[in-house]
């Protein structure tokens, strides 16, 4: 990562983007193979020069939000500067219709995470299909995002830990090739977080450990959204993937927000319930900035950013950060 530091203001500029899908990925002794949509901006053609996001859905009432087709505010925003953003069709996905009592649909937790690190394994397939892709993936900057289980998803492959509750096994499916991540409304703690309706569906909750999430993250809460359905401990639960993990972390609390975050999962979509465009901008934007000063150390993104989109007399949310144990904190 030599690569000199290069600022916001030369890269902010959106450019236009190329959005191909389904890409499809073999994936033998998967329920179905492994559909995608890859979004890049068109221009920027030098040799492993585009870093990566791998962005995980949430789940939902919509048909297809939970999908490769969900999710444009934000891939279209972060592809359209400089990011490849790569969206998979989980198995539990309601375009893929999955069934209760399919073998394994119980554990999509851990299907998920898989079809992730899968992705970045066969990199090498996805820029055949996508030959305007060749050659420019930076490898070595990776980051993931998700949104609700989808921020599940993405806290597993940043280090968090959970129990298996068919086998009591200590579940790592941390990979090492992520270097950042983005936890959008993510869901929290178990044990007595829970409500008894969130302990008996989704017992893979229980267990959830941040204590290992060493990976850099920015996690994102909403001050408003309460997921009573899921927990017992109102808005505060989407932080505990920042309070409960060691640093480097930072945390992004979002005034007004509910569980859409203003609308992260699709433009005009019903479900959200705190529709705001301007939210929306200022998460992308805000998400953007901290992961290419993350994997581009030096680079000024997130600090001019954070500054801009917090301060004033409207602030759209206040930010806290901690360093890595040892290190003070820079508040």
């Amino acid at each position: 990562m030599s690569e000199p530091a290069r600022t916001t203001d030369t890269l902010h500029a959106p450019t236009p983007v190329l959005s191909v899908g389904p890409v499809v990925l073999p994936a033998p002794g998967r329920a179905v193979d492994l559909e995608l949509r890859v979004s890049a901006p068109m221009t920027g053609n030098e040799l492993n020069q585009l870093p990566v996001i791998l962005l995980s859905h949430g789940l939902g009432f919509s048909n297809h939000l939970s999908s490769l087709h969900g999710y444009a505010p934000l891939a279209d925003f972060w592809a359209a500067r400089g990011f490849v953003v790569i969206q998979p069709t989980h198995l539990d996905s309601r375009t893929l219709r999955p069934q209760p009592d399919t073998p394994g649909s119980v554990a999509h937790w851990r299907t998920r995470a898989e079809d992730m690190t899968r992705v970045l394994d066969r990199l090498d397939a996805i820029e055949e299909a996508v030959p305007q892709l060749a050659g420019r993936l930076d490898r070595s900057r990776v980051a993931v995002a998700g949104h609700s289980m989808g921020g599940h998803t993405a806290s597993l492959l940043l280090g968090a830990r959970l129990t298996d509750p068919h086998d009591g096994a200590t579940v790592d499916l941390a990979d090492p090739r992520i270097k950042a991540g983005v936890l959008l409304a993510a869901p929290g703690r178990g044990g007595d977080a829970l409500t008894a309706f969130t302990a008996e569906n989704y017992p893979f909750f229980r267990t959830t450990d941040f204590s290992t999430m060493t990976t850099p993250a920015l996690v994102v809460a909403g001050d408003k959204d309460d997921s009573a359905f899921l927990t017992v401990s109102g808005p505060d639960w989407h932080t505990d993937p920042y309070v409960l993990a060691p640093g480097p972390k930072t945390l992004l609390t979002l005034f007004d927000a509910e569980h859409g975050l203003g609308g992260v999962s699709g433009y005009d979509v019903a479900e959200t319930t705190d529709e705001n465009p301007e939210r929306v901008a200022a998460l992308a934007t805000l998400a953007w900035a901290y992961l290419r000063s993350e994997l581009y150390p030096g680079d000024d993104a997130w600090q001019s950013a954070r500054d801009a989109l917090t301060a004033g007399p409207a602030p759209v949310g206040r930010v806290e950060s901690k360093e890595a144990p040892g290190t003070p904190s820079t508040g």
